[in-house]
């Protein structure tokens, strides 16, 4: 229609440019940013997505929240992939369930912090300080298995009797629910995606109110979300468990592959290793902290906070991962009105920030294809100043999404993964075995941190 971005459909009825979307995202969206301009609508499976590629642009997507609603979205997907369909409905228990993510920052994050320390200290010793002599494992097993397993236990407790079994065998199921899930989300029929249905249908029976009950440990946001889910449903209700799978997902499903690429990147730049594990060792030293024998090492948050060369590390390898797309529901027919002109968009459709583009934008990034551990450090502070056109963005690094929607677990996942890399650096001798490079598997496209598309070995040893 007049006044509308320019449309993309290709030749394939229903499915559109998924294919070649799938491909290669990024080369592919930077042909028809050339061709079309920064603004252009592209059908995916179904749903025509308005495009929103000018950074500058992005607040015309944050602002209208009245007319763009990302609960419309959310609550379509949630009901898609875990079967979670009261929230469509219930506006009360939406924002109840909401406020329960206070307890993933300030004072609450602490105690999640020292959980997880516990935790982790339980993992460590009992299954990696016996290794004195090399051990060999592949990288993204290695990083899963480490990272659900201390997650769950931080968040949902632990379970006294045969943990080790009940946790992997989670895992694994876990694992393989999320293998389909951009297809879950997608409108293919469930019952064609092989024993998904069934999957997921034992995991949520896991998650019950029943079995939870039975948890040691819990944390203040799985109490608080439990407390809300038991207002408005029955105890037996298996549409808690889907809710306590949703926010498992959320917690676990990016956080596995952005340990996986830190450590990836970390074993294949040696600069890069050597710079974290003496910034560690610096504060250490500074804390009067020694490694000995066990875990007496013990950071707060604020020392976690204040190793900048592992944070740019870290936020390097989520800038080439990341494919976290902010996308909305277009509620009513609705202009645009952007600095180079307005665009209509239709009511039923989606709109979309993708910000890929620009974390490979060679303006904004120099040689943007290279990881740079220090890329995000200046002058020996954290780097938050980038330009574009000679102006300052406001948004340079969106893994965690952006406006409404941004992770309330993003502090949560950081602490964990720099938990993790200061332990594993501090304790342990690692080395890469494989030199071959690995690509990003585009199975999750749009969805926030892309996995690795095959994987490497490693060996690890605790130092003498």
């Amino acid at each position: 229609r007049p006044g509308e971005p320019p449309l993309i459909k290709g030749w394939l009825p229903y499915l559109g440019m998924v294919l070649k979307l799938r491909k290669d995202p990024l080369s592919f969206m930077k042909t028809l940013q050339k061709q079309h301009g920064d603004t252009f609508t592209v059908l995916l499976g179904g749903k025509y997505i308005t495009f929103i590629l000018d950074p500058f642009q992005y607040q015309l997507v944050i602002k209208n929240h009245k007319q763009l609603s990302f609960r419309l979205f959310s609550n379509k997907l949630l009901e898609k992939a875990f079967s979670i369909s009261q929230l469509q409905k219930n506006h009360d228990m939406n924002d109840e369930l909401h406020l329960c993510y206070q307890f993933l920052q300030g004072k609450s994050l602490d105690i999640l912090l020292e959980s997880m320390m516990q935790n982790l200290k339980q993992v460590f010793e009992s299954q990696l300080l016996k290794t004195t002599s090399w051990d060999t494992a592949q990288l993204y097993p290695f990083c899963s298995s480490i990272i659900f397993e201390i997650t769950f236990t931080t968040i949902y407790g632990k379970v006294l009797v045969c943990d080790n079994k009940f946790i992997s065998e989670l895992r694994d199921d876990f694992l393989k629910f999320d293998d389909k899930f951009a297809y879950l989300v997608s409108n293919i029929p469930i019952e064609l995606l092989g024993n998904v249905k069934s999957i997921r249908k034992k995991i949520i029976k896991c998650l019950s109110s029943e079995n939870l009950a039975k948890m040691q440990g819990r944390s203040e946001v799985f109490q608080s979300r439990q407390d809300v889910l038991e207002k408005y449903y029955m105890h037996e209700d298996l549409e808690v468990g889907a809710h306590h799978l949703g926010f498992l997902w959320a917690s676990v499903a990016n956080t596995i592959p952005t340990m996986f690429w830190a450590m990836y990147y970390l074993l294949r730049h040696p600069e890069a290793m050597a710079a974290v594990r003496d910034e560690i060792d610096r504060l250490l030293q500074s804390t009067g902290q020694k490694k000995g024998s066990g875990f007496p090492i013990h950071l707060t948050r604020e020392q976690l906070d204040s190793l900048i060369c592992l944070e740019s590390t870290i936020f390097e390898a989520l800038r080439l991962s990341s494919y976290s797309t902010t996308i909305r529901f277009v509620e009513e027919d609705l202009t645009l009105s952007a600095e180079t002109g307005d665009y209509c968009v239709r009511k039923g459709d989606l709109v979309a920030i993708f910000p890929p583009i620009l974390h490979g934008d060679p303006e904004i990034f120099e040689a943007p294809e290279e990881f740079r551990y220090d890329r995000f450090i200046e002058d020996g502070k954290k780097k938050t100043t980038f330009f574009k056109r000679g102006k300052k963005l406001k948004c340079y690094l969106m893994p965690f999404g952006t406006g409404t929607s941004k992770c309330p677990g993003r502090f949560f996942a950081l602490m964990e993964i720099k938990q993790l890399l200061v332990i594993l650096l501090t304790y342990f001798d690692l080395e890469i075995i494989d030199d071959k490079p690995i690509g990003l598997n585009y199975n999750r496209l749009l969805f926030g941190i892309q996995y690795p598309d095959s994987d490497v070995l490693f060996r690890y040893k605790v130092k003498s």
